[in-house]
């Protein structure tokens, strides 16, 4: 059998079993999605972690925990020295694969950030484009109440394959965005915001009532799924035309 047709049918299964009692590792997901399963590391204990991560780690595959607290963050930096850690994305990557940037002419992810108290959702974002080996670049503090700083890069973001853009208050940074840009936009509303941004609900619902076509929107603070939709529209242009970084 040629190997991209058994890859194909290896996606179907056998589906390998990894269960901890507490957690059943699903092992196929990198097979089928192209990223093994993601750990939610904000509920769950140290030791919990540390065993999926453990686990889901067998073979040298990059796991990557999202959420995390300080604590638990220095924890898995001591048992898995050689992992990333990124503080201001609140996450960590076991088996890390190296970041890349864009290079000229790259299929890859723009990631565009309004103000600098979105950066923990937009770091969140670029480490997924790093656990996928997908080449990411940062646009940050581009916010509309300064929008010639956004304007200066639109040359840039017209570069970008896709762009996940992440802003809080009045959350208008996507429109403008996908309004100027012919490609797809995901956007992320922020928690950040005064009493009335109601913890990123008002920004949620201005990216929802988008006027500008090609804005797709995630749940709030929610940089994951935004990079994670991001990265597959990449991965699908380098199947079609047979490239890769």
């Amino acid at each position: 059998m040629e190997p991209q047709a058994a890859l194909q049918r290896l996606k179907g299964g056998p589906f390998r079993a990894g269960n901890l009692g507490f957690a059943q590792i699903d092992h196929h997901r990198r097979l089928r999605q192209g990223l093994g399963e993601v750990i939610f590391g904000e509920n769950k204990t140290i030791e919990q972690i540390l065993a999926i991560a453990t686990e889901a780690g067998v073979g040298g595959a990059p796991v990557l925990i999202t959420r995390l607290q300080p604590e638990k963050s220095a924890g898995l930096s001591v048992a898995f020295p050689t992992g990333r850690a990124n503080a201001a994305a609140r996450t960590f990557i076991l088996h890390p694969p190296p970041p890349l940037a864009a290079g000229t002419g790259t299929p890859h992810v723009a990631i565009v950030a309004a103000g600098t108290s979105d950066l923990s959702v937009a770091e969140e974002a670029a480490e997924v484009c790093v656990a996928m080996g997908v080449p990411c670049e940062r646009y940050y503090d581009v916010g509309v109440a300064g929008i010639h700083r956004l304007l200066q890069r639109v040359e840039a973001l017209q570069a970008a394959t896709a762009l996940v853009v992440v802003a809080g208050m009045e959350g208008a940074l996507p429109s403008v965005v996908a309004g100027l840009l012919g490609r797809p936009v995901f956007a992320v509303p922020t928690s950040v915001g005064y009493g009335a941004s109601f913890g990123g609900v008002s920004a949620l619902l201005a990216m929802l009532n988008s006027c500008a076509p090609g804005v797709s929107v995630v749940n709030i603070d929610n940089g994951f799924s935004a990079a994670f939709a991001a990265c597959q529209v990449v991965r699908a242009v380098w199947a079609a035309s047979a490239i890769s970084p």
